[in-house]
């Protein structure tokens, strides 16, 4: 068994951030499920939607949410699901950060939140001279 990873995003790009980090790490056993919440879709179906897949995805290890801005809907609706137990939410997603998380597939959840972490802030770089 291992985490469940489920991101919560705006349209268009959740998947396109899961695509390319399939592409760039080929062979990950991770459960991924991603949900993009449409501007003018209803919260409570979303809700009830995150909630159903967030199930599928926890097999007893529990899943890391990630979002793509703190204080947006999609983050709001994964905050609500953190009150169900083996859920941590972390947003900022980025593409290096996502791509961590398919490189260490055995991590415990909290190895997972570390590493997205890890990965998040080492893909920030600076080319100045």
């Amino acid at each position: 068994m291992s985490v469940g990873i489920l991101l919560i995003t705006h349209p268009g790009i959740g998947n396109a951030l899961l695509n390319s980090a399939r592409r760039i790490v080929t062979d990950c056993p991770l459960r991924i499920k991603c949900l993009e919440v449409p501007l003018d879709a209803s919260i409570e179906k979303l809700q009830a939607q995150a909630g159903e897949m967030l199930a599928r995805l926890d097999q007893g290890q529990g899943v890391l949410v990630l979002t793509d801005i703190f204080g947006a809907t999609p983050n709001n609706i994964a905050r609500d699901l953190a009150a169900s137990g083996r859920v941590r939410v972390l947003s900022g997603l980025s593409l290096p950060m996502l791509v961590r998380l398919l490189n260490y597939p055995d991590n415990d959840l909290r190895g997972h939140c570390e590493s997205a972490i890890k990965g998040a802030t080492r893909g920030i770089g600076s080319c100045d001279d």
